[in-house]
């Protein structure tokens, strides 16, 4: 007969009461009940500057952000089994910063004590492309957004651990579901001649060329049934929203996850303030894209050379889009697509998570691993460089000159620039090689570095569930074969058999790419973009096949030398906010293009409102814009600027001046609530008098919804 016993689960730093805990989960064992899991889950505002500052992803100088189409959120889950506890935290951003790593862990440690360390916590990025940079420690992540931001650091720093902390004082008693399904008309492999390239008898025990894995844990209430919160992993990339956008957005992913939250929490909860917490993380994402019609040429409107991914010659020319009409249309479509698949599968109970919450982390030197070959014979990883096809980008993200991928060769006019920061040494080619280096990153020190060497290997286990934590974006074989790795290493070492992996992207550090040896030697972006040279996947997989061995059987592993922390050491060009002053005589808050006095289902109502930077104040876990409805005699938020039905663009109208504004769009829902409406905008503007930051606020006139 199976029953559920409620375990014990205090942990807190008195030795006594642990042993309590561990004692009562071992008289449960004996008496044939199950212990509980207590799992907490947190969510918290980490949008940052919407204004003025470079973007993280595309690495196009200029593409800064004004505005605002989605908000950004972290949500933590811890899982406690009354002995250990692991938090996995999935963030609307780029990619996980080693400079937050560290911090954040000396915040949780002033916080909690020993409770949280840099073994039990994973943090991933859900690798949108649509969030503010400036916010990793390395040169070459901020070169494009002019170097470091601190406001924008403190914001994604405080917000991660606010979502901990939130979810440290959530614990309750909790199940925990696994289920595995495939999601198909969702992501392409935009790199197709690589794939290609791997050995044809691996291809042959695969149907797609992109993972169509769709994986979902499943956190329901222990005495209600009810969901709390899910977690999935589905492979594809963030870049619905493309490289002319300038508004922060959650793209495709960070979407569903509001969709999701919308579904369970209700309409009238607003965007990130709900119980039941959604994340839509990252995976083996490296060569997918959601823009599934494909890479078109944007002059002809004919398909790419499908080599090099170029237009008669030119990259820039070639770009991949859809399946809608614009990104936004494709965003919505991609989003909605991964938050059906998550809705079906939230009512499954099949498979239930019991057993160890365990981890284990390790630092490494990724510049020099020694890797041991299938024919026996050894070699080494290298010091980072990026290739050439580095600068092409890819199809959904193209670069600008003369590169292109799938080039092994090297081009003397760039190498002559290139070799003015760094030229690289014959052994450096060597090791790289066939791969082409434009930038010689991992030696270059000046004015600090460029690139880690030093790296995250981590790993944590969920009873029968086992989440490989990757630092950096491994492509669709790659991501099979560490999964594979992971796998037969566990169970050489006594796992069952029925233990599941799943790889959680973009952890912890930033890595780039990786690939696999064999589309390594193919040079398209992905490959160029590995930065620890052909051995780089084979080098990951005996580390985390170490790992593995350590995890299951319960071995310490030795903690290495930890990476530097430059925060002292970063440079930033970006200017401060300026002395405001309103546009031609106006009044901060003045709305200067007034809503129609009627509006119904389906229509968008704009209206237009004087601004100054919005950086000074980032609103955050507020909002900018609220759409309210007037409830007996009462105005009432039913949108913010979190929500996928609004939209704020921000304009600097008069930049010799300051001059700003911005325009709030309001897509109204079919289900919309009929009532009188109006919509309001709430900032700050930098006075020039005093220089002190003061707060305006605006409204529109009311108007009818029908």
């Amino acid at each position: 007969m199976y029953k559920t016993c409620r375990a014990l689960t205090v942990f807190d730093e008195k030795a006594g009461k642990m042993f309590l805990s561990v004692l009562c989960i071992f008289v449960l064992s004996l008496a044939g009940c199950q212990a509980q899991w207590n799992v907490g889950i947190g969510i918290a505002d980490t949008t940052g500057p919407a204004s003025e500052i470079g973007m993280m992803g595309f690495a196009k100088a200029g593409q800064n952000t004004a505005g605002i189409h989605t908000r950004l959120f972290s949500r933590a889950y811890i899982f406690d089994d009354g002995v250990k506890r692991g938090v996995f935290v999935s963030v609307d951003m780029g990619m996980m910063g080693q400079l937050l790593k560290l911090e954040l862990v000396e915040k949780l440690q002033e916080e909690f004590g020993d409770v949280y360390n840099h073994e039990n916590v994973v943090v991933s990025g859900t690798h949108t492309h649509s969030g503010p940079a400036g916010y990793l420690q390395f040169v070459i992540f901020d070169v494009t957004c002019l170097g470091f931001y601190e406001q924008g650091y403190q914001v994604l720093l405080d917000g991660i651990l606010e979502s901990i902390r939130r979810a440290h004082g959530n614990m309750k008693p909790a199940r925990v579901f696994y289920v595995q399904d495939e999601l198909h008309e969702a992501n392409i492999n935009r790199s197709p001649t690589s794939y290609l390239v791997n050995p044809e008898a691996e291809r042959a025990l695969y149907d797609y060329d992109t993972d169509h894995l769709f994986t979902q844990l499943n956190i329901v209430d222990a005495t209600t049934d009810e969901p709390l919160g899910l977690i999935n992993w589905f492979a594809v990339h963030p870049v619905s929203m493309n490289n002319s956008n300038h508004m922060i957005s959650g793209d495709n992913k960070g979407a569903a996850s509001q969709f999701m939250e919308r579904e369970i929490n209700g309409k009238d909860t607003l965007i990130g303030q709900g119980s039941f917490v959604a994340a839509f993380a990252a995976t083996n994402l490296g060569d997918t894209s959601p823009n599934l019609n494909g890479p078109k040429c944007r002059d002809t409107g004919l398909p790419c050379d499908t080599e090099h991914s170029t237009c008669d010659g030119r990259n820039w020319e070639c770009i991949a889009m859809g399946p809608g009409e614009d990104m936004f249309e494709s965003t919505y479509m991609i989003a909605d697509r991964q938050y059906q698949k998550a809705r079906e599968l939230l009512a499954n109970r099949d498979f239930e998570l019991t057993g160890a919450v365990n981890f284990v982390h390790q630092w490494i030197d990724m510049s020099k691993q020694e890797v041991s070959l299938e024919n026996g014979e050894t070699a080494t990883t290298c010091p980072a460089a990026m290739g050439y096809a580095f600068a092409a980008g890819c199809t959904d993200g193209p670069g600008a000159f003369n590169f292109m991928q799938g080039t092994n060769e090297s081009n003397a006019f760039w190498d002559i620039v290139s070799g003015i920061l760094k030229d690289p040494s014959p052994e450096q080619e060597a090791c790289h090689a066939p791969k082409p280096i434009l930038l010689d990153t991992g030696e270059i020190t000046f004015p600090y570095r460029w690139h880690p060497d030093i790296v995250d290997t981590q790993m944590m286990q969920l009873g029968d569930l086992i989440i490989g934590a990757m630092p950096g974006e491994f492509t669709t074989m790659a991501g099979r074969r560490m999964r594979n790795t992971i796998y037969n290493a566990a169970v050489d070492n006594g796992a069952s058999s029925d233990t599941k992996v799943v790889l959680a992207g973009l952890c912890n550090v930033y890595t780039h790419y990786i690939t696999t040896f064999e589309e390594y030697q193919r040079q398209r972006y992905e490959a160029a973009s590995t930065i620890f040279g052909p051995h780089t996947l084979r080098a990951y997989q005996q580390q985390y096949g170490a790992l593995t061995a350590s995890l299951v059987t319960n071995e310490a592993v030795p903690q290495l030398e930890p990476p530097p922390n430059l925060h002292e050491d970063q440079i930033s060009l970006i200017p401060g906010v300026e002395d405001q002053y309103p546009t031609n005589g106006l009044t901060f808050g003045d709305c200067t293009l007034q809503p129609e006095s009627e509006a119904s289902a389906g229509d968008t109502v704009k209206v237009r409102f004087v601004s100054g930077s919005l950086r000074s104040d980032l609103k955050v876990g507020g909002t900018y814009l609220r759409v309210e409805r007037e409830q007996d005699g009462q105005w009432i938020t039913v949108h913010t600027d979190a929500d996928w039905e609004t939209r704020l663009y921000w304009e600097s109208d008069d930049p010799i001046n300051g001059g700003n504004s911005v325009e709030i769009w309001w897509q109204i829902p079919s289900d919309v609530q009929t009532g009188v409406y109006r919509i309001t905008f709430e900032s700050a503007f930098k006075d020039p008098e005093d220089a002190i930051v003061k707060p305006f606020a605006g409204q529109s006139n009311e108007f009818n919804v029908a």
